[in-house]
């Protein structure tokens, strides 16, 4: 490993720190909203008035009306009631709705479970408000303190009847597929006029299902599809995030392994606004709050054309895909668009096709790295034999070095023109390095975001979405962590093993070679509380590296390289210089003057 080899992993180191620090970054900020919602009306719909007390279910129909109709109109007699309860279910989801608004009071996920294996509710009543509310002549009505008559049950379909009048009426209807974790949700508005936007407030308590719940907070936030295209809160912002937000295709209370979202079918939400906290929620068992404030447009619902979708189910890549709404595969984190594209159309569809065969995913992780060790295998390669054509040139390096001394601009000439000489380029094992960076980043995208991997085990690691932790620690050590990863551990004292290997035919000593034993101790700290199937990943990825080594060497000739190199030197003793090499040298040659003209 020559100076421009250690320069080029100087480069992708700080590239990758660079990375991990700001992994999840703000979105950029979007211009002001012309339709945005007044700070007052938002106050207005947090403070909707309560479900009718025990007290007044007594009341005689006139007192009731005499009493409420200011607030509710005709909408009145329906604040007193029964609430009952309506299950639909498939083989994925169970979905509990209530005749107290007609809304959903949970969702379970029936093949998941949490970290400490309880059923997996993704969204329950205690956590949750979803408040609808109509624009009538009496004011905002919030149909979640009305009583809904439930009509039309089975397994899969209810339909929620809240009856004004003869004729005049709003119904809610949901129906669930055979399978899946798409439910369908219908609102009609039939003879009742609106002349403004409904307001529909969902707020969530995100719980927390992960044994790492500052992993999942840092993954938890609200994507979206809007005018502007597909965006996101801040997933690692410490205090309150907001956005205005106009033509709002769907919002997903996203996690890191589950979300919740609401699509529509029909024309977009006119208007909203989204926001998330951490500060009212940080616990082991929440990890953040979530709200979306969506504005659905009056003409759809006089039409009777106001068709959604909800999701709740996991963030799988190919899950996801499958439900055909627009973007909606993005809330599963990819990577930029080259990483992305490696994970989508590379990682992913090998991954699946190991699954159908081999249940052991760590099995699966150990076939991916040799798979991928073999398509980048030339690389290595071409690597390597730069790394050799460098050492076999050292001596003559030295030698210009001495002859120069200090004049560092004399001896990188001097440099150039024996690289000219014998064909070598200076940057030509650094290039295969940064070829195979994509590779390297889109690992770190689809491991932690898999969730494949989640609950898995594999020899000591209980879940290879998590860290490993073979000792827990009395105290938190910055950067680091309160707990000690084994399989990190492994991962650094083999990439200090695999940099001991490259160094055998560097041609750089001193501090500069040390620092390349610094380099895999530093991701240690980054790597400690990342997914354990990550760090094997790369365990098993330097012990093959270092096989591959071991190989090369007995292909590798230095003597031949040594005889090949003399024979281009002599071919191109009197070959005139190239255009490129000739700018090169006058380039330095100008910097060296201009460094003169200085002193």
């Amino acid at each position: 490993m020559d100076r421009n080899q250690l320069t080029g992993l100087l480069l992708i180191f700080l590239m990758l720190l660079v990375y991990f620090q700001f992994i999840a970054p703000k979105p950029e900020e979007l211009p002001e909203v012309k339709n945005k919602i007044s700070a007052d009306s938002l106050a207005a719909v947090r403070a909707a008035a309560p479900a009718l007390p025990a007290s007044d279910q007594a009341l005689s129909d006139s007192a009731l009306k005499a009493k409420y109709s200011v607030a509710y109109g005709e909408f009145t007699p329906a604040l007193r009631g029964e609430e009952k309860k309506v299950v639909l279910e498939n083989k994925d989801i169970r979905v509990t709705l209530s005749t107290l608004g007609g809304k959903i009071t949970s969702v379970l996920l029936k093949n998941y479970k949490t970290y400490d294996q309880k059923p997996l509710l993704l969204t329950e009543k205690n956590n949750s408000s979803c408040n609808l509310q109509l624009p009538t002549a009496a004011g905002n009505i919030d149909l979640s303190k009305l009583y809904f008559v439930a009509q039309n049950t089975s397994a899969n379909a209810a339909a929620f009847r809240l009856e004004v009048a003869q004729g005049r009426f709003v119904e809610q209807t949901y129906s669930l597929g055979a399978e899946g974790f798409t439910l369908d949700y219908d609102l009609k508005v039939n003879g009742i006029s609106l002349n403004q936007p409904a307001r529909l407030v969902w707020q969530e308590r995100l719980k927390n299902f992960e044994k790492d719940p500052e992993q999942s907070r840092n993954a938890a936030t609200i994507n979206y599809l809007a005018a502007d295209g597909f965006d996101h809160l801040s997933a690692t912002a410490s205090g309150e995030e907001k956005e205005d937000v106009t033509a709002v295709k769907w919002v997903a209370f996203k996690q890191k392994f589950f979300n919740m979202a609401l699509v529509s079918e029909g024309a977009p939400f006119e208007k909203g606004e989204v926001r998330t906290n951490i500060t009212s929620a940080i616990s082991n068992n929440y990890i953040k709050t979530a709200e979306a404030t969506l504005f659905i447009p009056a003409a759809d619902l006089n039409a009777g054309k106001a068709n959604f979708k909800y999701y709740f189910g996991p963030n799988q890549y190919s899950i996801l895909k499958s439900t055909e709404i627009e973007d909606f595969s993005k809330n599963v984190e990819l990577g930029l668009p080259v990483i992305n594209w490696i994970n989508r159309f590379v990682v992913i569809p090998v991954f699946h096709l190991l699954e159908k065969s081999i249940s052991n995913y760590g099995i699966i992780i150990v076939i991916l790295v040799l798979l991928i060790k073999l398509v980048l295998f030339p690389l290595s390669y071409k690597s390597y034999v730069s790394m050799a054509k460098m050492k076999v040139l050292k001596p003559e390096l030295d030698e210009i070095k001495e002859k120069h001394g200090d004049d560092m601009a004399a001896a990188q000439q001097d440099q150039m023109k024996l690289y000219g000489q014998v064909g070598v380029s200076p940057f030509s094992g650094c290039i295969p390095l940064l070829l195979q960076m994509p590779v390297l980043l889109a690992m770190f995208n689809f491991f932690p975001n898999s969730i494949e991997l989640r609950q898995q085990a594999f020899l000591w690691a209980g879940d290879l979405s998590v860290y490993d932790s073979i000792l827990d620690l009395p105290f938190k050590i910055p950067s680091y962590g309160s707990h000690v990863s084994l399989f990190t551990i492994l991962m650094t004292a083999s990439t200090l093993v695999l940099t001991w290997f490259n160094n055998q035919t560097s041609t750089v000593a001193g501090p500069m070679q040390y620092m390349s034993y610094i380099m895999p101790v530093v991701f240690m700290f980054i790597l400690n509380s990342l997914p354990a199937g990550l760090s094997f990943y790369y365990l098993v990825s330097n012990v093959v590296s270092i096989g591959q080594q071991m190989l090369i060497r007995n292909f590798v000739d230095e003597g031949a390289i040594r005889r090949k190199l003399d024979e281009t030197r002599e071919k191109n003793a009197n070959k005139p210089k190239s255009s490129f090499q000739q700018r090169i040298e006058q380039a330095m040659r100008n910097a060296d003057q201009a460094k003169k003209s200085q002193k």
